[in-house]
């Protein structure tokens, strides 16, 4: 029996589609004179992001970095909140490499407060605090179970940093699943950031890479620190191609991921409501808490791994699933009765 991977949408596998423009795709160094079919790539998500132009790097946390460096040239203070991917999970880059300094703003399911941002921000340099260098946000929000910020609040968001004349960096890792959720083009997600990144090597299937888009000075200093950081790449058009299929091809069945997760939410209330808020599943992210079982988060995953299920501790006592186009129905079903038997051994 397969195994039934819920660890991230990260396990996605290549399409034929994008296996064959990948094989037959047209070359060219990118770092020197350019890769047509990179270029093609960054044309194609500037333009489903609605800015001037974009850069293709390896990863999400080199697209964040990037943007951190571009932004700011190093120095100054960034606003975030504390549960966000570039202070949670790109290894203190924004201080080790970007060189900023980070204040966590609170936030809920990633929304960040509004009073609190208009007491932190600070245009220039005073006696006693830095300048404001930049202010990012996270949609979907991958600590808050895949949560999608509301439009309403990412303007009030930029409007109250661009009043103070600091720009904002949106971590669109999952764009495109935030926009399938909110029924609009990802440009009116983009609209609220001075630059946006997304990758295309999760929920898109795509097998590598990210893409940060801004303005067109924005976009070439990006390029400056994308080699600084070793991002620059040759031929590579063989793992581009693969993105423009995604962009192409993969945006609208990301509703199916969303519809799985909810059906698996729903499923694990079932079997017990504390293990999941069912109503808070957004996108293609469920958290599950397990204290009730007075087990740990790796315990589960060990027994769900007995029985075929892949799933990944978010913390002690909780498990982030992530539906994606190898997760049907069928999946779904037996991942439900495998947390069923889990939950019964455990709790009896």
């Amino acid at each position: 029996m397969t195994a039934i991977d819920l660890r991230s949408d990260t396990v996605t596998l290549p399409t034929e589609r994008m296996r064959e423009r990948m094989r037959t795709a047209e070359l060219g160094d990118d770092s020197r004179d350019g890769d047509p079919t990179v270029r093609a790539l960054e044309a194609l998500a500037a333009e489903r992001t609605g800015k001037e132009a974009a850069v293709f790097v390896p990863s999400g946390s080199m697209a964040n970095l990037v943007a951190l460096l571009a932004h700011t040239g190093r120095g100054g203070e960034v606003l975030l909140d504390a549960e966000c991917h570039i202070a949670r999970s790109e290894m203190g880059s924004v201080a080790g490499l970007a060189s900023l300094f980070h204040r966590a703003l609170p936030a809920e399911r990633g929304a960040l407060d509004l009073a609190a941002l208009e007491e932190a921000i600070s245009p220039g340099v005073t006696p006693n605090r830095l300048a404001t260098a930049l202010v990012t946000l996270e949609t979907t929000h991958n600590a808050a179970g895949g949560a999608v910020l509301p439009l309403a609040h990412m303007e009030a968001i930029t409007r109250i940093a661009h009043r103070e004349g600091v720009p904002v960096h949106i971590d669109g890792a999952r764009l495109f699943n935030a926009a399938v959720a909110l029924g609009v083009g990802a440009e009116r997600i983009a609209a609220h950031g001075d630059s946006v990144c997304f990758c295309i090597s999760k929920g898109l299937s795509a097998p590598i890479g990210s893409l940060l888009c801004g303005s067109a000075a924005f976009i070439q200093r990006g390029r400056a620190f994308r080699r600084m950081v070793g991002g620059n790449l040759r031929q590579a058009g063989v793992v581009a191609a693969a993105g423009i299929v995604a962009l192409e091809e993969m945006v609208e069945r990301l509703a199916e991921d969303h519809a799985r997760a909810k059906r698996l939410a729903q499923g694990l209330d079932a079997i017990d409501p504390s293990l999941v808020a069912a109503s808070e599943v957004e996108t293609n992210i469920v958290m599950v808490e397990v204290a009730a079982s007075r087990r740990t988060a790796t315990d589960w995953a060990h027994a769900l791994a007995e029985h075929e299920v892949l799933a990944g501790p978010a913390r002690r006592h909780r498990l982030r699933l992530v539906t994606h186009r190898h997760i049907g129905d069928a999946e779904v079903d037996r991942a439900i009765e495998a947390f069923g038997q889990v939950w019964r051994r455990f709790v009896n």
